[in-house]
């Protein structure tokens, strides 16, 4: 990717993978990996895209939507106080990834998680209620599934 990038990638669950470059490696057998050149090319969108960057604008202390579609939803929450989050509208599980600073994640009676830069949490869908508490300023990408799809 190139130094200074910093990449969260977000998808739908798939069982396919096409490997068009394995780094030489190798099977549990010691045989080089299949690959699956023909297939890639053809799920590849080559079309150019002058200004590939999603423009947003940040709010603090509010979660600013920077990705939507039917697989996922994604915001971006850059924050400096407690913020309350309230998911009984959604029936999926929610997952932040802390960007920057650390982050108390407060839930139920007295229970708590904890992240810092550079680490994920998967809160589970049965848990509708949060209190995102940072320690000084924060930022984290929050992801959930706004409607479970059946493929």
């Amino acid at each position: 990717m190139g130094a200074g990038i910093l990449l969260a990638e977000i998808q739908q669950t798939c069982d396919i993978t096409y490997r068009i470059y394995d780094w030489d490696r190798v099977d549990e057998k010691g045989n080089p990996r299949e690959m699956h050149t023909e297939l890639a090319l053809d799920a590849i969108d080559f079309k150019f895209y002058g200004k590939y960057r999603t423009d947003y604008k940040s709010e603090l202390n509010q979660t600013t939507g920077i990705a939507d579609c039917k697989y996922f939803t994604t915001g971006l929450l850059y924050f400096d106080k407690p913020v309350e989050k309230d998911f009984s509208l959604i029936d999926s599980f929610v997952i932040y990834v802390c960007l920057e600073g650390k982050i108390n994640i407060n839930y139920g009676t007295g229970l708590s998680e904890s992240i810092v830069a550079g680490e994920t949490v998967l809160i589970p869908a049965m848990i509708k209620n949060l209190n995102l508490v940072p320690q000084g300023t924060a930022r984290t990408l929050e992801v959930y599934i706004k409607q479970l799809y059946i493929t």
